[in-house]
């Protein structure tokens, strides 16, 4: 078994045992974790591994969020979209030309 296939079933497994709303309150627990992490590096905290404990603690909830929503490959999708997005205006592209580009698709630019 792959480690993201595992990973998949050990996350169901979670969602299945602790149920749906107790992991959408947790996910927000862990953001707000990371974010306050963050807030401390930012004041000047030598806490680079707490921070990187955090998001690991908010990628696998978001896994789960994932699952539970069902909503992986719009995720992706989504992900992508954005990912280009970005990648033009760093390119200096106008936003009209972004959405040019993207007109022959299903979906509105992000």
């Amino acid at each position: 078994m792959s480690d993201s296939l595992r990973a998949s079933v050990v996350f169901r497994k979670a969602l299945n045992q602790y149920g749906a709303d107790p992991q959408v309150f947790m996910v927000m627990e862990e953001m707000s974790e990371l974010q306050k992490e963050l807030c401390k590096n930012h004041r000047g905290a030598d806490n680079v591994s707490s921070i990187a404990e955090e998001i690991a603690d908010v990628e696998i909830m978001l896994e789960q969020m994932k699952i539970l929503f069902a909503v992986g490959p719009l995720v992706e999708e989504v992900k992508a979209a954005k990912i280009r997005r970005l990648a033009d205006r760093l390119a200096g592209r106008p936003e009209s030309e972004q959405k040019e580009a993207t007109h022959g698709t299903h979906r509105k630019p992000l």
